[in-house]
């Protein structure tokens, strides 16, 4: 059987070709081999898969297995994820998993038919259709997107593999990503266990780092078993606490770190009175328990501001424009008001200029606008400034009038 839905190149040496997607021929050329663990071989290839569109511009890694003859891959699948995480899709689409990217698997083909027109005559006298090759083909052609090299790769190199288990070892081996990934292409690991030889990830397999922190390479053929772990954990094993969280639960195979009180940067428990030391922001009071420091009553912040003390910290503000120096938020904080306002029912609002007695837009044809904290003159409704003087604003047919006797004026003036 060949897969419809191939994007990319075939196998060197397979004597197949995918033409779905584009692609007329392709070879590949091995570079020099470097052991990367023990039983694999790592080799550069650059790829010369030619197409009307020009060569694949990518240089490739295979992964070679020196020792079985199925534990190979094409590492094609070039994300960080590895060819592991690609096997996994694969088997999880063949299988029918509802999580697959593309689940087109059993489960969706589940209730389709031989779709002929005497469909009883074709279920009694042809193979069943549930384990017939029309219904692999038909999930097959849409296990990878056509623009998914790396999932196309996967299928076609396997796809002999994957005919074997569907027509032969399904009932044997139901969980396709255990014999497929894991015990035949090798691929992939056991949850709770790392590369090539799977092994055992720190803390044991069935509690990777303890249930605290995750395995490097866990369930895959790469990693190192080291431990990342959870922010409250440290240790190679990820049984020790952080600073800032206190061991409430410990022994050999189980640990429970809960976070301190704020105030604290260690601690023995959960109470500000269970600090070791305090945290910047934060001392001892008589009783031995961290309090939060006042730094505003040091008065750090400068003359516009006033300051706003918060657990462990504090912050500078600016006072409102009302005021010249204030004590905290809003008007009615000012220690004195800034020009333009006056102290009012104990707080700074603005004073109306264009309100008083004094008339302070003087000049002719001026109107006055209040702003806070000031004024500004503005020319009246139908004058316009012209260098600092409001002069009546000019029609458009005044304009015309003006500019058709002012020659006749002149006249009269040369006379």
């Amino acid at each position: 059987m060949s897969s419809s839905c191939i994007s990319g190149g075939s196998r060197s040496g397979s004597g197949r070709s995918a033409e779905a997607g584009g692609w007329q021929s392709s070879s590949v050329s091995a570079a020099k081999g470097v052991f990367v663990s023990k039983g694999w071989l790592r080799c550069s290839v650059s790829s010369s898969v030619g197409s009307a569109g020009g060569k694949l511009p990518q240089t490739f890694t295979i992964c070679r297995h020196l020792q079985q003859p199925y534990a190979w891959h094409s590492k094609l699948c070039a994300g960080s994820e590895g060819c592991c995480a690609w096997c996994r899709l694969v088997a999880s689409a063949v299988a029918g998993d509802s999580c697959a990217v593309r689940p087109v698997g059993l489960a969706d083909t589940a209730k389709k038919n031989f779709g002929g027109g005497n469909t009883a005559w074709e279920e009694k006298t042809l193979s069943k259709y549930e384990s017939s090759e029309i219904r692999l083909v038909e999930i097959t052609e849409n296990l990878c997107d056509s623009s998914n090299f790396e999932c196309n790769n996967m299928v076609e190199e396997h796809e002999e593999l994957i005919e074997k288990w569907w027509f032969k070892l399904k009932k044997k081996y139901p969980d396709l990503f255990k014999w497929f990934c894991i015990e035949t292409i090798e691929v992939c690991c056991p949850a709770g266990t790392y590369g090539p030889d799977c092994l055992a990830c720190r803390g044991g397999s069935e509690r990777p780092c303890h249930g605290n922190g995750h395995c490097d390479g866990d369930g895959t053929r790469g990693g190192d078993g080291s431990c990342s772990c959870k922010k409250e954990y440290t240790g190679q094993f990820c049984l020790d606490c952080s600073s800032g969280y206190f061991s409430s639960l410990r022994n050999e195979t189980h640990s429970v770190c809960t976070a301190c009180h704020a105030a604290c940067k260690t601690c023995t428990g959960s109470s500000n009175k269970d600090c070791q030391d305090c945290k910047e922001g934060w001392i001892k009071n008589e009783d031995g328990a961290c309090v939060d420091l006042d730094e505003c009553a040091a008065s750090p912040c400068k003359d516009h501001q006033y300051c706003l003390n918060t657990d462990g910290s504090f912050s500078c503000k600016a006072c409102d424009a009302s005021c010249v120096g204030c004590t905290g938020e809003g008007s009615q904080q000012c220690k004195t008001c800034a020009s333009g306002y006056v102290k009012e029912d104990e707080k700074c609002t603005d004073i109306d200029e264009c309100n008083l007695p004094e008339k302070v837009c003087a000049e002719e044809n001026h109107d006055c606008v209040n702003t806070s904290g000031s004024y500004k003159c503005v020319c009246s409704e139908g004058f316009e400034d012209k260098d600092g003087t409001c002069v009546q604003t000019v029609k458009p047919g005044e304009e015309v009038e003006s500019e058709t006797t002012e020659p006749s004026h002149t006249e009269h003036v040369d006379l």
